[in-house]
């Protein structure tokens, strides 16, 4: 769901699966070899085992005498271009929100990765969830005029043009989605006091349901948040969106109602950091 074009308020690592290499034999029958010839092919097994023991070994040591981070004097492999980059994010949020991010720049883009989801969900349209949104992600003198312009924007009418109740509840039969998934960051300006930082996104949002006249849709856009470092962590002092980047559209069939609410249902959101 987008909060508007140009609209300013004023104010972990990756799991890789690599699977097994197929190691059945699919060849005919096999000849039984000499005696004198099978022992040269079990001495020649053992040292190759050996020696993959040995070398196996002193990567290891070579890895974790220098913090793990390749060993051998530089002569690791380096890192796949899709690998998880970046320190692990946070693990735990208050209602939801991540907190306690790092004092650098890396902290300052994964809390404003973070801030973008909460601040394009579902739960900023529910009155009593806004409320604690706000408190947690902005700074404290910010808070009030924020939270006020919030509700002159999400009023009873604009919610129940979307089908939703004035508390922000779907009605019955039908899934409000409003998710947002951030694909990537740039901090345009970095002090220990004040950071900017853009925010790439995609998201999906609308209403699920047989009866539904805002059907899900997606759409793609750039959130900009300015930061302050207060109170021990990276908080909103303002922000902003626009429009895009946006690729050109794929062929992808749309999935019916049902399947999208079920999807939304089924599958959870995510912690981010760069």
């Amino acid at each position: 769901m987008s909060l508007g074009d140009e609209h300013d308020t004023g104010g972990y690592p990756g799991t890789r699966t690599r699977l097994p290499e197929d190691t059945s034999y699919s060849g005919g029958p096999r000849r039984r070899a000499s005696s004198s010839r099978s022992l040269v092919t079990v001495v020649a097994v053992v040292v190759l085992l050996i020696a993959a023991i040995a070398f196996a070994n002193r990567g290891g040591d070579d890895s974790s005498s220098d913090g793990g981070s390749g060993g051998g004097g530089g002569k690791g492999p380096e890192a796949s271009e899709t690998a998880a980059t970046g320190t692990k994010p946070v693990e735990s949020g208050s209602g939801g929100v991540p907190s306690g991010f790092a004092h650098d720049q890396q902290g300052a883009e994964s809390a404003a990765a973070n801030y973008a989801v909460a601040l394009v969900s579902a739960d900023i349209l529910k009155p009593a969830r806004r409320s604690e949104i706000v408190r947690q992600v902005f700074v404290a003198d910010k808070q009030a005029a924020l939270e006020q312009q919030l509700d002159q924007a999400y009023t009873e009418d604009f919610l129940n043009n979307i089908g939703l109740d004035k508390n922000g509840t779907s009605k019955d039969g039908q899934t409000y989605v409003s998710r947002t998934m951030p694909i990537g960051t740039k901090a345009t300006s970095y002090s220990d006091t004040a950071a900017a930082v853009e925010v790439w996104c995609t998201g999906v949002f609308g209403t699920a349901g047989e009866t539904s006249t805002n059907p899900v849709t997606s759409d793609w856009f750039t959130m900009t948040l300015r930061l302050r470092w207060a109170d021990g962590d990276w908080k909103v002092d303002s922000f902003a969106q626009k429009d895009g980047p946006a690729p050109v559209p794929g062929d992808d069939k749309a999935s019916s109602a049902d399947e999208m609410a079920k999807a939304v249902e089924e599958y959870g959101g995510f912690s981010y950091a760069r």
